[in-house]
């Protein structure tokens, strides 16, 4: 009996120490991007995310010691696709520049993101983050799979603790919304290569 009660004790300690990782989510509500680009161009494009980086888990760290665990590209999908519309007069997701949808509905162009995340909190005894960063790189190729461009943005969120109450994933809300506008910044900003 000792030696289950040292066992079971042994590994409470080794998940207290080792911390755990707790869901959040960096979706957040596109309607607000709707109208914030500068203008539509008149070329149509697919945004092209792979079954694959959709169930991409991403694990980091949180505040206490904790970790947080997040699906970037799930849940940045809808919001990327909402920044695309604000720039292509259309916009069809795609599986890659190979899939028939490209030349059946004249694509003019296959947008990949990429998503690069960071996550930090210096609490010892909250684990929401409390800064997030966010960055999403998206690479256009033309009908062919020819490089046309590469757009990036940068976005953070911050959130402290008497914000984040009822919402722990507010810090990484606030920076997937700041990244989205950026990024359709950006994409307004490379007007010249996506003519």
């Amino acid at each position: 009996m000792n030696r289950l009660l040292f066992a079971f004790a042994g590994l409470l300690c080794v998940a207290l120490i080792s911390g755990c990782a707790h869901p959040i989510s960096l979706a957040s509500d596109s309607a607000g991007l709707v109208g914030t680009g500068s203008g539509k161009s008149e070329k149509s494009a697919g945004l092209s995310i792979s079954a694959e980086d959709r169930q991409r888990e991403v694990i980091g760290p949180g505040g206490g010691g904790d970790k947080v665990s997040y699906f970037p590209y799930r849940d940045l999908e809808t919001g990327i696709y909402v920044a695309l519309s604000e720039k292509f007069s259309r916009v069809v997701r795609v599986t890659g520049v190979n899939d028939p949808v490209v030349a059946s509905q004249g694509l003019n162009y296959v947008v990949t993101p990429r998503i690069a995340s960071t996550s930090y909190s210096p609490s010892p005894f909250t684990w929401p983050p409390t800064v997030f960063t966010v960055e999403v790189t998206a690479s256009v190729v033309d009908a062919q799979g020819k490089a046309v461009t590469e757009v990036r943005a940068m976005g953070e969120g911050r959130a402290e603790f008497d914000e984040f109450k009822g919402n722990f994933s507010l810090a990484a809300k606030r920076a997937a919304e700041d990244v989205l506008r950026k990024l359709i910044k950006a994409l307004d900003a490379a007007t010249s290569q996506l003519r």
